[in-house]
């Protein structure tokens, strides 16, 4: 996969395919390729997974993966920024993955450059959705392992004071998935796990990445300092969770320089250095070349 050498930092995981940026993509697009930040848009239906095609087609700066994302598997999920018909406002009736039509459209384009996001999510469904929820997890892997392409992992636990559909840690369910299917390499995205839990994943040949809210919230301190920098990645997830210091705007994707500044600031370490190994990291996972 060619990539722009002038491209000097990577947001590995945005949403520049969804409603919050349907008026302004491209000029977003534009303020990314001047800050000369390198933009990978993950699908979360079908739809936004074609959108996230059209603009990698568009822009030699923006690439896509495709894939469904695991709340949207279950019906009634409503989200104004998700792209929806017309670009308005998403309500999910529970889309099944059709792999054909994914198939389709990750070999439809060379910048197509993983499968996902995919994984568990029990925060935003009900225990009764896990079934559903990891047949087509399930289902994305055995794409990806088809296609040698990549996974990008979603993980996220239940709401405070429940328990998980499982009676266990939502990065226990998803390491359990991988170690039984995947064949190929996958990033957990927006981590906030343990070491221990990482580091089965990195032990399985998985990534793990970290978003705007580390410059922030204290609790990503360790897991930041602790985590092999050639294993980690930088990420935004716009439109949510803008970093210092941005709070209170939309995320765009060429804010993930903050993300950068904080790695380097919780490990002590150069930043220039810390931008051209995860540089590097983005590009072997992802065959930017």
């Amino acid at each position: 996969m060619w990539y722009d050498s002038a491209m000097k930092w990577i947001d590995t995981h945005a949403h520049l395919n969804i409603s919050a940026f349907t008026e302004d993509a491209d000029a977003v697009a534009e303020k990314c390729r001047q800050e000369e930040v390198a933009v990978i848009n993950i699908g979360t239906t079908f739809s936004t997974s074609e959108r996230a095609v059209e603009l990698a087609e568009q822009c030699k700066d923006l690439y896509a993966m495709v894939g469904l994302h695991p709340i949207q598997t279950v019906p009634g999920r409503h989200d104004e920024d998700e792209l929806g018909k017309g670009g308005q406002a998403f309500s999910s009736r529970g889309e099944v993955f059709n792999v054909e039509a994914f198939r389709s459209l990750a070999t439809s384009s060379s910048k197509v450059v993983g499968i996902g996001e995919c994984g568990f999510d029990y925060y935003h469904t009900t225990p009764d959705s896990h079934a559903v929820q990891e047949e087509a997890f399930i289902a994305q892997i055995k794409l990806a392992n088809e296609l040698k392409l990549p996974l990008m992992i979603h993980t996220r636990g239940p709401q405070p004071g429940e328990a998980s559909p499982t009676g266990r840690s939502v990065y226990t369910d998803v390491y359990e998935v991988l170690k039984q299917y995947a064949t190929g390499p996958f990033n957990v995205h927006f981590y906030a796990g343990t070491y221990e839990e990482a580091a089965r994943f990195f032990e399985l040949g998985g990534t793990i990445s970290f978003t705007g809210v580390i410059t922030f919230a204290k609790q990503y301190a360790e897991i930041v300092q602790a985590a092999p920098l050639e294993l980690i990645h930088a990420e935004t997830d716009c439109p949510y969770v803008a970093p210092v210091p941005h709070r209170g705007r939309r995320c765009e994707p060429w804010m993930v320089k903050e993300v950068y500044r904080k790695i380097a600031s919780l490990r002590r370490v150069d930043e220039e250095m810390v931008r051209q190994q995860l540089q590097k990291n983005a590009q072997r996972l992802y065959g930017l070349s």
